[in-house]
């Protein structure tokens, strides 16, 4: 008789690292369940791709009959049916972060890329260039988890019998059970290191117990290793300070190893010069624009040159780099109007997207429509830096609080004092309650040639179908062109 394969379980797969992971342990022939209160795209087209069963919502019924492992996500806690079940029965239990140390890096030479903002573009750039240089070294064809879809390869995973296994490092905690960052279960040969600021103020105290966790995955990186870290930062610097390994510093300064000089920002692209120990290294040309992504690509590249890649591989591959899905996203043209979606966490982030999407349309109206969703944006932690990150666009919408009974009141983010931040500063600004309100307010304000923002690291209960639906109704009761 055929033995079954090891039965797997996930609660809480639909997370971008764990639906990842499940891919993974899927070609490692696992028979693989999962289950998540809601499933969303991108990860849950990706699941429904593989023929992953995703039970919906949590419950201990998702866990008969008892699988022999179940991978526990972190954001389940006690009091979570499954959690309660596995608990209770002692059914075997792991984190995300363990089980793919265990089951996929030991063995092989991990390329962690971790930081604030950046790391899941950096991952896929990094991913894409080692796929590049494997036409000409088959060996260097890269293993990859990615916290996203990589457009490139259409997945945010992949498993080669290579030993190169590149991934985006978390820094957020990695179980109920295990609160330590996940980043620190993945022991890296090599780390790029893009940014460091406050972040997941619902673990993390303050800047400094961010930067103690960064500190704590710099100091696994081994004395043959390398670190590539940006240097516009002194958070990062401090980050990186007492490293053992060698260290190398990338950004616009003169003193950085990696130096961006002449970055101009072309229709449809990025073209730039990477200088290297004082010299001209090479030019590098993308078609993302945004001068974060040029440091997200002269990172990948400065530590695909330090393993030994080729330069023309590195050419190439940025300059057939696609994206991320959810990175500055275009997901409809209707009537002239451009609907982008992109997942924004942070107020840096949301800064970086819309100078960028001002780069790539500098003649249109850019709205801003913003859904504070993260851990961090549901705070009022960092209200200051979110009002002058919106100050970027032309029009901000702003939705409630996602979920916001869950935040104590004194420190829950309040909507309406962002938005009367950014009218007396001129910036109009009006608060919506949902998607649907969102939707149906601003399609009749909309005018052809502007720009619309969607901001969200969630599914942002479907306005990226629900405004474009109202945008076609609008244009095609007028008679005009809508596609």
């Amino acid at each position: 008789m055929t033995q079954l394969p090891r039965h797997i379980h996930l609660s809480g797969i639909c997370g971008t690292a764990m639906a990842s992971l499940a891919g993974l342990l899927q070609l490692q022939g696992y028979r693989i369940t999962g289950s998540d209160k809601a499933a969303y795209p991108p990860m849950s087209d990706l699941l429904r791709k593989l023929g992953i069963p995703v039970m919906e919502p949590y419950a201990e019924a998702n866990l008969e009959p008892a699988p022999d492992l179940v991978v526990i996500g972190n954001a389940l806690s006690r009091g979570n049916p499954e959690v309660e079940r596995v608990l209770d029965e002692r059914i075997p239990f792991t984190s995300m972060a363990a089980l793919l140390h265990d089951e996929f890096l030991k063995g092989r030479e991990p390329l962690v890329v971790a930081g604030t903002h950046g790391k899941t573009t950096t991952t896929s750039m990094l991913a894409w260039i080692y796929q590049a240089a494997s036409r000409e070294t088959p060996a260097l064809e890269p293993s990859f988890l990615i916290g996203g879809v990589a457009e490139n390869f259409g997945s945010s995973f992949q498993l080669r019998p290579t030993r190169v296994f590149i991934v985006e490092g978390d820094e957020y905690d990695t179980a109920f059970f295990d609160k330590g960052p996940k980043f620190l279960h993945y022991f890296p040969d090599a780390l790029i290191l893009t940014h460091v600021e406050f972040d997941h103020a619902d673990i993390y105290a303050d800047l400094e117990a961010v930067k103690t966790a960064f500190k704590r995955l710099v100091n696994l990186v081994p004395r043959r290793g390398l670190i590539v870290a940006y240097d516009g930062s002194a958070n990062v610097t401090e980050c990186v300070e007492r490293a053992l390994c060698r260290v190398e510093r990338y950004g616009f300064s003169a003193s950085a190893d990696w130096q961006i000089r002449n970055l101009h920002h072309e229709a449809g692209g990025t073209r730039w010069e990477v200088w290297h120990g004082g010299a001209l290294w090479t030019e590098l040309s993308m078609g993302l624009a945004g001068e974060h992504n040029a440091l997200n690509a002269t990172a990948a590249a400065a530590l695909a040159a330090g393993q030994g890649v080729s330069k023309d591989a590195i050419i190439a591959a940025l300059a057939s780099f696609k994206s991320v899905k959810r990175r500055v996203e275009v997901r409809a043209e209707i009537g002239g109007v451009t609907v982008i979606e992109d997942f924004a966490h942070h107020p840096t982030a949301i800064r970086e997207t819309l100078r960028a999407l001002r780069s790539v349309y500098p003649q249109s109206r850019l709205w801003a429509v913003l859904e504070p969703r993260s851990n961090t944006l549901r705070r009022k932690v960092l209200e200051t830096d979110l009002v002058n990150s919106l100050r970027f666009a032309d029009r901000v919408v702003l939705a409630g609080v996602y979920q916001q009974q869950r935040i104590p009141d004194a420190e829950r983010l309040h909507p309406e004092d962002v938005v009367q931040a950014l009218n007396a500063e001129g910036t109009p600004a009006e608060l919506l309650p949902d998607a649907d309100a969102i939707a149906s307010g601003i399609a009749p304000q909309v005018a052809p040639g502007d720009v619309v923002a969607i901001l969200s690291n969630g599914g942002f209960d479907g306005i990226y179908e629900k405004l474009p639906a109202r945008l076609r109704e609008r244009f095609q009761a007028a008679g005009e062109t809508a596609r």
